[in-house]
């Protein structure tokens, strides 16, 4: 039984929200992914988010662009937590998308994430979930602390890196330059 709901308003924010179905895919959450439109089929947006939680949902993504009506209709349909990813269309850098999804009237709470952002609502998802799963957020623990050995293995790599190239290139042109310090005196 899916654990996350990942829906998008069309076909198209597939390639954004495809990266909340990947962080599903590596933490093992179940999930189920759908095209469900607030404009175009809003006779399944309603059925999809009121019988969610009946199904055995307990969080929904949904990613929408331009008006971006899809995550708070669902919200207002549904108890379950919804993350909205405002999908970044053409016109105004996606910026409609994550104004439309912030500003939900009092009542009807969206979290929202960065626009095209979806991997980080995948992580919210999971965290969501890791609350009363201890598997899951020891899973996410590791996750982070590996994210953290890598970030800084490979900082320290290019620092290494970068001093070596910068040590070879001063002694070759020397420190003031071509020549070294014999030119400057």
């Amino acid at each position: 039984m899916s654990k996350v709901g990942i829906i998008m308003g069309s076909e198209s924010d597939l390639k954004v929200m495809k990266n909340a179905a990947l962080i599903m895919e590596e933490l093992s959450i179940p999930y189920e992914i759908k095209v469900v439109s607030a404009h175009r089929t809003p006779e399944r947006m309603f059925e999809y988010a009121k019988s969610a939680q009946s199904r055995g949902l307990e969080v929904i993504i949904a990613g929408a662009g331009g008006a971006a009506h899809l995550p708070g209709m669902v919200a207002s349909l549904t108890q379950l937590p919804v993350i909205g990813v405002p999908v970044k269309l053409k016109e105004l850098d996606g910026l409609d998308s994550l104004m439309s999804i912030v500003q939900m009237p009092g009542g009807v709470p969206v979290a929202s994430v960065g626009i095209n952002n979806s991997k980080n609502a995948g992580l919210l998802a999971a965290r969501i979930l890791a609350i009363k799963n201890d598997n899951l957020y020891n899973k996410l623990n590791e996750r982070s602390e590996q994210i953290k050995e890598t970030l800084i293995y490979d900082l320290n790599e290019k620092l290494e890196e970068s001093l070596i190239s910068d040590d070879i290139s001063t002694q070759s042109t020397g420190f003031l330059g071509s020549g070294g310090v014999s030119n400057a005196i």
